[in-house]
């Protein structure tokens, strides 16, 4: 028995490439970004989705609801699971106050291994995303399911599915 995964990362924020976001409140989408979660819909209508996961993030919640809306999926259930990676003490700064980190550097080179300060490795968001990911497969055998989250946890179930290491989804 399958189960069909359909892995969303929220569409865009408006300061998506300037700060480290993470886990911060208040990130939600753009202009842009609520577009493509329109048109996103729209595709995903196609598709017999039935049920609908997402990281509790503000950006994640608002790209899932106009593909619930599309798919006539009622609920759309918060995972913690699918959260963003806790870049810890990195969260919120800018990408040039990072750049001149040593430790930003190394868990950019090793991010498997290397943990963020106060926050965690990729094998820790590789472990929560394919747990949630195996329980849901066996709830939702033969169907259709979208996770909506955050661009390194997508990489990190992809890197397990590929047999790979969670470090290696950067390469």
């Amino acid at each position: 028995m399958t189960t069909t995964f359909f892995l969303i990362r929220h569409a865009a924020h408006d300061n998506v490439g300037s700060y480290l976001a993470g886990r911060m409140d208040g990130v939600c989408l753009g202009d842009a970004g609520k577009a493509q979660a329109t048109q996103l819909g729209c595709r995903m209508a196609r598709e017999p989705i039935a049920a609908i996961l997402c990281s509790p993030r503000e950006r994640t919640r608002e790209t899932a609801l106009p593909i619930a809306l599309a798919c006539g999926v009622g609920e759309i259930a918060i995972c913690a699971e699918l959260d963003e990676i806790d870049f810890g003490d990195w969260s919120g700064k800018t990408f040039d106050e990072l750049s001149g980190n040593a430790g930003w550097r190394a868990w950019n080179d090793q991010r498997q291994e290397a943990r963020t300060p106060n926050g965690e490795t990729m094998l820790d968001v590789q472990q929560r995303v394919v747990a949630v990911m195996n329980a849901v497969h066996e709830q939702h055998q033969n169907q259709c399911v979208a996770l909506v989250s955050h661009a390194d946890v997508i990489k990190a179930a992809v890197c397990k599915v590929l047999g790979l290491p969670a470090g290696d989804c950067f390469r």
